[in-house]
């Protein structure tokens, strides 16, 4: 016999939202609560100027399934992601197009085509691509990237202009210590799947609008409560379920969702001694950073592609926000995981990525202004053999959603939007019920 369970999410990011949409869809009570008031967690606007930037430029890829479902569901437009073929391109160095061909042709021709490649760099890449294959992209036992990328014979071009970039992007943790077994999975579903797999999808509105707010808007239309700026201080067990210090209703709920990051779930389940365990998987995860250089040009900026690479710097991928309807002359640079960055000033890595793009792209217009914004704990150190915590746990009516519980996949977006969905999913299996089954939209 089906109920309709009275369930708390907690925590206003994209797991969060992805576990609340799917629970209102299969007919729970839904009420989310946001510390802050800005919607997106870690994937979030912040204001500059009367101009939103993301705290981190985040690009989707065409194989983010979920992702791509979930915002069709709460009725975002598809033209809000500007969708691109996939190009590696680092301007007087090396270009990588996929071309315009199913799978694998796409690659294949692609990789014929490139600039920059010598015919040793593109043996290679087949190579490593073929050897994954035919280990059905079981890498055992895990072990670093680098390890694999040496064992594969690839070259030092191809490992410093495509594979490490590839892993410190995807993984946010430097391919010496990167888990070869999390990157075998990223390239399965992205380079080695479908052509539309390894599409780039830019968004071209800040991560707040891209899903959290729209998504707050879905569940307000619906009758359920999206409450920001009220944090919740701890989880209460309650008359055989849970009441949030915080709630200013004092509600009882059936079940809890902390869909917030790893490290704010302690404080959270201090009174839950069943959750100790978890509480101390989730301690042994090391963090790595991700830092975001804005930069304002005078005058336009002109890119190749609205993504390029840098090589032999500090920055990493550089972004023409003005292609993604942006202002003119606004330009991203990212720089993911622990490196030499970190050693200088603010000031001082702001002047040496403006070199850089300046020896990428030729001589630039006067910098108006810039801002950096750092996120220390962005993701979890994807490692090899990492154990990472699972949605369920001891305590029976609390669960946990967010790019770091357990998947084959690393921190990602797409990572986090599939925890919510998976462990939103498991909830309504409890009482019966099933994923739009009660409320279709």
């Amino acid at each position: 016999m089906s109920t309709s369970p009275q369930v708390a999410v907690i925590g206003g990011g994209y797991a969060g939202f992805a576990a609340a949409v799917t629970l209102a869809r299969g007919g729970a009570r839904v009420s989310l609560f946001e510390s802050s008031r800005t919607l997106g967690g870690r994937a979030r606007v912040v204001e500059k100027l009367d101009y939103g930037l993301d705290n981190g430029q985040h690009i989707l890829l065409g194989a983010y399934e979920e992702t791509l479902r979930m915002l069709r569901l709460v009725g975002v437009r598809p033209n809000v992601l500007e969708t691109r073929r996939l190009a590696l391109v680092y301007p007087g160095l090396c270009e990588l197009r996929a071309a315009a061909l199913p799978a694998p042709l796409h690659l294949a021709l692609g990789l014929l085509r490139a600039k920059g490649l010598s015919w040793a760099d593109k043996r290679a890449m087949a190579r490593l691509m073929s050897q994954l294959k035919r280990q059905a992209y079981r890498v055992e036992p895990d072990q670093p990237v680098s390890e694999l990328l040496a064992e594969s014979g690839q070259t030092d071009t191809l490992t410093r202009l495509i594979w490490a970039p590839l892993c410190v992007a995807a993984l946010n943790t430097p391919v010496d210590q990167a888990s070869a077994q999390v990157f075998a999975n990223v390239l399965k579903d992205s380079l080695a799947a479908a052509a539309s797999a390894s599409d780039l999808l830019i968004p071209r509105v800040d991560l707040s609008e891209l899903f959290p707010v729209p998504a707050s808007r879905w569940l307000a239309m619906r009758g359920h409560q999206v409450r920001s700026a009220e944090p919740i201080k701890a989880i209460e067990a309650h008359e055989g379920g849970y009441r949030l210090d915080g709630d200013p209703w004092s509600t009882r709920y059936d079940q809890v969702i902390i869909a917030t990051a790893p490290y704010h779930v302690a404080p959270l389940v201090a009174g839950l001694p069943a959750m100790a365990p978890v509480v101390a998987c989730i301690d042994a995860l090391r963090h790595e950073p991700i830092v975001t250089s804005w930069l304002a040009f005078e005058g336009p900026v002109k890119f190749p592609e609205p993504m390029i690479g840098l090589d032999g710097g500090y920055g990493q991928w550089a972004f023409d926000r003005a292609a993604l309807g942006g202002p003119e002359g606004l330009v991203g640079v990212v720089i993911s995981a622990r490196g030499a960055h970190q050693e200088i000033s603010r000031e001082a890595l702001e002047m040496a990525l403006v070199a850089e793009l300046q020896q990428a792209l030729g001589p630039l217009p006067a910098l108006r202004w810039s801002k950096t914004i750092t996120e220390k704990r962005a993701t979890f150190a994807c490692t090899p053999g990492l154990q990472r915590p699972a949605a369920t746990t001891p305590e029976p009516g609390i669960w946990l959603a967010g790019d770091y519980v357990d998947s084959p996949y690393p921190a990602t977006i797409e990572a986090a939007i599939r925890s919510g969905v998976g462990t939103a999913r498991s909830i309504l299996k409890r009482y019966g019920l099933k994923e739009g089954s009660l409320l279709m939209g």
